[in-house]
């Protein structure tokens, strides 16, 4: 019968588990109660096994995977409230969760708020209580989602203190993390009341906290004490702690740090000695930048474009251009291509040694990786520069080199070009653009129909404005204006007025500038009966005139021996708010004075000063022939004291 019952049992054992996914045998017991005189047939009955969950080598409860998973799924996928169903499936569990288990699945929520809720909810699940395991990873959650006010790391503690829960060193190294340097103190205290031990890496946390929050003395204080009890930083942390040092101007530390970094065997790696690189640069020691950079290489690595860029920039500011050249060069051999930065860091050293005739070595050192915008960044710079005849050569040199153009390069050389007078050749320009698929706009148009106009070259003004409608660009308002002005300064009176009668046809109506240069232009030719309807009519039109349309009226009636006319514009003037500034008073003066109104000129002298404004040049020259027709008149005495070069100018006006 013995050995019956151990064949029967044999049969049932062992049984697989279904409590987790990991393969585990239960045992059983039971006992024989009953069995029939032969012993072929018995009845055992059977003992439920412990509910107790298995474990690791190191007797630790293994998780449930599956119970994980199926809690994870309930949370992300339940269209209903998933609570309910939690509620009903932990009940029915026959041991409540670990609290590994729960990190697990507040791990995979990858959601804040799912987070603190379930964090919340299982606080409440009978037999389960948080500790330091689910504290931490909730913390490590909040890290991980930027919740930047400390406050809600704290409220976290404050839990854990309630709940009679104890942080471990990972708890602290969490907080620190999120609370910063401003918490350093407060998360000491808690390592005390713990009774913790700071290891290297909390010593780390604290060294970036600091540095972090700016206060680099105290974080090298930290770095200084974690130094001395044997722990060392790694070569993130190192590269922080001197790139803040550098950042700081302690030089000194920084060079201490480094050789510490070195004794501790943790190689300098390219970032490190771009930060020292730079730290020298600041401190204009450009042979100790130069040994880095040489001690950089030896170690076998290999520059990239920021630390040729750093190292460039020190040899600039410090005007070493022999060794700027030659760093560059070497820059290409290695294959390293250049910026736009890299260039202007050439150029800076270029112009600051008077060698700027050298860009064209620089050019050919680097002409397989000078692009089309490498070229336009150039002309760009050395048209702000001033240096016209080294922007056009380059440009030139980019023509021949690329098959398309830059539009903001040819828009460089058209300033440089009017600003130079040159306009035939900008003119030129604008036309063999397109051969480099560049394609003339408004701005351009303007900007060559401006020097035009200045240059009262009318003729080829029109011939530009004809040829740009015809390509399709309507002129917009600041085209008329300039024409419309430039027209004023030729007496081409009637031809101003065709065009001013065309713009108010078309759907560029004009504005205050536009009625300004169109009075101007009529007033300065005698026509001031038409010059003062046209100021009626923009008066009509709702457009205020301001400060320019009223003094160039002023002008006018004055020097066509209107002076009562001259000073009702001024009283109209200052009724409507107008502000009369020094060209004003000037403009009416004279006119007071050549028609013999010595009193009244006199009047607007002293109303001039009254209003605040500083008398010029101009000013002076009409006090001392108001003193001339009145000798009677007491002198002012402080007239001669003239700034000498200020002058205002006599008329307003740019048509003169």
């Amino acid at each position: 019968m013995r050995s019956m019952t151990r064949r029967f049992l044999h049969r049932l054992l062992p049984c697989r588990s279904l409590s987790t996914t990991q393969t585990q045998t239960h045992t059983y017991t039971g006992r024989v109660v009953r069995s029939d005189r032969t012993g072929t047939s018995l009845s055992v009955a059977i003992e439920s096994p412990s509910h107790s969950l298995p474990r690791g080598p190191r007797g630790i409860p293994l998780p449930r995977h599956n119970l994980v998973c199926h809690i994870v799924n309930l949370l992300l996928r339940s269209s209903v409230d998933p609570y309910l169903s939690l509620t009903d499936f932990f009940s029915s569990l026959p041991s409540p969760p670990t609290s590994y288990e729960i990190s697990l699945v507040l791990k995979s929520l990858n959601s804040l708020s799912k987070s603190l809720q379930f964090f919340k909810f299982v606080a409440t699940l009978p037999g389960f209580m948080h500790d330091s395991c689910t504290y931490n990873r909730m913390l490590h959650i909040l890290s991980r989602h930027g919740a930047e006010d400390a406050s809600v790391a704290w409220d976290l503690i404050n839990q854990m203190g309630r709940d009679g829960v104890t942080g471990n060193i990972s708890t602290i190294n969490l907080l620190i993390g999120m609370v910063g340097a401003n918490g350093v103190n407060r998360c000491m205290e808690l390592v005390e009341k713990w009774g913790l031990s700071l290891n290297g890496y909390t010593y780390k946390c604290i060294v970036q906290a600091y540095i972090r929050g700016r206060d680099v003395k105290q974080g090298f204080r930290v770095y200084d004490e974690m130094r001395r009890k044997g722990y060392k930083l790694d070569i993130f942390a190192y590269n922080m702690l001197l790139h803040a040092l550098a950042q700081a101007g302690m030089v000194d530390h920084a060079r201490k740090v480094f050789e510490d970094m070195k004794r501790n065997s943790c190689d300098p790696d390219l970032y490190t000695y771009t930060t020292l690189i730079r730290m020298a640069g600041i401190a204009s020691t450009v042979e100790e930048a130069l040994s880095y950079f040489d001690e950089m290489v030896l170690r076998g690595h290999q520059p990239n474009l920021i630390c040729f860029n750093t190292i460039l920039q020190v040899l600039s500011k410090n005007g070493k251009v022999e060794k700027v050249i030659f760093l560059f060069s070497k820059m290409v051999e290695r294959e390293c291509i250049p910026n736009e930065f890299t260039f202007t860091l050439v150029l800076d050293a270029l112009v600051t040694a008077g060698q700027i005739y050298r860009l064209s070595e620089v050019i050919d050192i680097s002409s397989q990786y000078v692009t089309r915008s490498i070229y336009a960044y150039l002309v760009k710079q050395l048209c702000k520069l001033g240096y016209a005849s080294e922007a056009h050569g380059l440009f030139c040199r980019m023509w021949s080199s690329c098959k398309t153009g830059d539009r903001d390069a040819f828009m460089s050389m058209l300033e440089v070009l009017c600003n130079a007078n040159k306009t035939i050749e900008a003119m030129d320009l604008l036309q063999m653009m397109r051969e480099k698929a560049i394609f003339p706009d408004l701005i351009m148009y303007n900007l060559v129909i401006s020097s035009l106009g200045k240059q009262k070259q009318v003729s080829h003004m029109f011939e530009l404005f004809e040829k740009m409608k015809i390509e399709g660009i309507s002129p917009d308002i600041f085209t008329y204006n300039v024409i419309i002005s430039s027209l004023g300064k030729v007496g081409m009176v009637d031809r101003a007025m065709e065009l001013f009668e065309e713009m108010e046809r078309s759907s560029c109506m004009p504005d205050v500038v536009t009625y300004n240069s169109l009075i101007n232009c009529l007033g300065k030719n005698g026509e001031l009966d038409e010059a003062h309807m046209r100021f009626k009519e923009m008066q009509e039109k709702g457009l205020n005139p301001d400060v320019f349309t009223y003094s160039t009226l002023i002008e006018c009636f004055g020097k066509g021996s209107k002076v009562e006319m001259a000073c009702n514009l001024f009283d109209e003037m200052l009724r409507e708010g107008c502000v009369p500034n020094l060209v004003t008073y000037n403009i009416l003066m004279d006119c007071l004075e050549r028609r013999g109104n010595v009193r009244e000129a006199y009047e607007m002298y002293e109303r001039l000063k009254e209003q605040g404004l500083c008398p010029d040049l101009i000013t002076y020259s009409i006090v001392e022939r108001l003193q001339a027709r009145s000798p009677r008149v007491s002198r002012e005495r402080n007239y001669r004291e003239r700034k000498s070069g200020r002058t205002t100018g006599w008329v307003v006006s740019p048509l003169r």
